[in-house]
């Protein structure tokens, strides 16, 4: 008994009366993982990658143009947080 692994869960062979299906009913999995890849196991950089891919070959652009916004918005609360002098963005007349 390793005091760093953690635990598998046990499975056991019960099929259900009724059931016509394929494969195991109860099998626990991500919701996404028919549509996306970044659930692969890979090292940092591919995952990375692949979300990267997700995120631009998105569908609905309206997402990312409010995803976008909303990152902006937080960071600029951010640097108002720290209080970050703002004026150097400003032009000097």
């Amino acid at each position: 008994m390793g005091i760093f692994k953690a635990r598998k869960s046990k499975e056991f062979n019960y099929n259900p009366r009724y059931y016509k299906g394929e494969g195991k009913p109860f099998k626990i999995r991500h919701l996404f993982d028919d549509n996306r890849k970044t659930i692969q196991k890979a090292n940092l950089k591919t995952k990375i990658k692949n979300a990267w891919e997700d995120f631009k070959s998105s569908k609905d652009k309206g997402t990312n143009r409010r995803f976008l916004f909303i990152l902006l918005i937080l960071i600029l609360l951010f640097l108002i947080f720290i209080e970050f002098d703002l004026t150097i963005f400003l032009p000097k007349n």
